[in-house]
């Protein structure tokens, strides 16, 4: 359900020829990037949060940290990311499929600055056999995003 919710959106936003549909799983950044054929930073890692109770989506760069001193002082509160076991019922995508397309209404979507170091990412697509195909540019547009924040440590 949670990827034919993800393609639809896809679909009407003109962006369904960009889904990579797999037999090996993409549930994480490590089994999508080799499951693809790309570094582990490409892989558009979706983290879910609660902000005051409402639900929203931060897309990083695979291999991304959150920053606990920038989360907070970008949203004005400690980061408390959703439990593992409540991820779909706020979200509408389970773990290993979080995407920001086919989400539940009133889920904010921000992308973070450590996406820039590449022209093209890899979000999930609804299930942990699925990616899409984006530039930066696409995603901005696609994703639904408020805007950009940047709440991941720096790289070494």
């Amino acid at each position: 359900m949670s990827q034919k919710k993800a393609e639809n959106y896809l679909e009407q936003k003109g962006f369904l020829d960009h889904v990579i549909r797999l037999e090996a799983s993409t549930a994480t950044v490590a089994e999508a990037a080799d499951a693809l054929g790309v570094e582990p930073g490409m892989i558009a890692k979706t983290m879910s949060f609660l902000l005051d109770d409402q639900p929203i989506l931060i897309l990083t760069e695979g291999t991304a940290r959150v920053e606990n001193r920038k989360y907070k002082d970008t949203f004005h509160i400690k980061a408390k990311m959703i439990p593992f076991e409540e991820v779909e019922q706020w979200i509408g995508h389970a773990p290993g499929g979080v995407c920001p397309f086919g989400i539940n209404d009133g889920v904010k979507v921000y992308l973070d600055e450590s996406l820039r170091r590449f022209e093209t990412v890899y979000p999930a697509a609804g299930d942990a056999h699925s990616a899409v195909r984006l530039t930066i540019p696409e995603l901005e547009e696609v994703a639904g995003a408020v805007g950009w924040v940047d709440v991941c440590k720096e790289l070494q």
